[in-house]
């Protein structure tokens, strides 16, 4: 592949080596104890692991994002991403450097992560300046908004070249949400962000910037969506029993994406990304094990009926 070679995603954010922890009970409490079911290498980041699901959907992705470490687990997960047919050509090893890498304590409901983020994003830039040529070569775009400017000029590029992006957890007047195809604001954000704030209050704002779909996820709890000056619509998710919650959002993000791309309505997109994740949330390890197309719709075909 070329750099003029066209693909269909182009996703620039966060890509972590992960070890996963699934346990056997609850997360434990402060001095507590929680027995350890299975343990595996992972992936992990939010721009890594949505690339990860819609290769495994069959649409091509080029990675961009911050800088992977010159050491032997950098170079693993190097090439870990490579085996999965994602584009790694932008991905950059750098010496005296250990990436990002997380820890990750999954249960039946939740996800805990111990990380280095912080390190990460303090300080000086660690990740890539976007190339604007890579937007213009791709179908869509998909964008973390942590990376400060480069990140926003994300948003920039695609809307200059008139390509549809995807953004999540991001302030209402950010130029990635007010622009984008669709804004994914999770609950854990809104929580954190808007912590006095009136659910319905704070998705009008959102609306009332947005350009595009706005949705609201809230894990299993009904979601909203909607446009400009559009009604509020909610969503009642599929209902599975989950193994692993570790990547739920990132696989409906890459649900959404998939969605756009074939021009679906709001209500079907919605739906698939949900249906999607649900999959996601009831395999471990649930993103290396993420569905085709076809099982996705068969799901939705055999599942009880999500309300709208």
């Amino acid at each position: 592949m070329h750099d003029s070679d066209q693909y269909d995603v182009y996703a620039f954010g966060v890509i972590a080596s992960s070890t996963l922890h699934l346990l056997q009970q609850a997360f434990p409490v402060a001095e507590g104890y929680a027995e350890l079911g299975q343990s595996l290498p992972m992936t992990g980041g939010e721009a890594l692991n949505s690339a990860i699901v819609l290769g495994r959907l069959g649409l091509r992705v080029r990675l961009d994002g911050n800088w992977l470490g010159d050491t032997p687990r950098g170079r693993r997960l190097l090439e870990t991403i490579g085996e999965l047919g994602i584009d790694t050509r932008r991905l950059t090893l750098r010496e005296q450097y250990s990436g990002v890498r997380e820890i990750v304590f999954s249960d039946s409901r939740s996800r805990t992560i111990f990380g280095n983020y912080i390190d990460l994003l303090s300080g000086e830039r660690k990740w890539n300046v976007p190339r604007k040529e890579d937007i213009a070569a791709a179908r869509i775009a998909c964008v973390d908004p942590p990376f400060r400017d480069e990140s926003a000029a994300v948003g920039r590029f695609a809307a200059a070249l008139d390509v549809p992006f995807v953004s999540i957890d991001c302030p209402f007047a950010h130029n990635l949400a007010r622009d984008a195809a669709a804004v994914i604001i999770s609950g854990e954000f809104r929580g954190r962000e808007y912590p006095d704030a009136v659910l319905e209050e704070l998705f009008a704002e959102y609306q009332s910037h947005a350009r595009g779909l706005v949705i609201f996820t809230a894990g299993d709890e009904p979601l909203l969506y909607g446009r400009r000056d559009g009604e509020v619509q909610r969503f009642e998710p599929y209902r599975v029993d989950v193994t692993d919650s570790a990547g739920a959002g990132d696989s409906f993000r890459s649900g959404v994406i998939y969605g756009l791309l074939q021009g679906w309505d709001d209500t079907e997109i919605v739906g698939y990304a949900s249906a999607l994740a649900a999959i996601v949330c009831s395999r471990f390890p649930g993103v290396l094990d993420s569905p085709s197309h076809r099982e996705v719709l068969a799901f939705m075909r055999s599942a009880p009926a999500a309300r709208p």
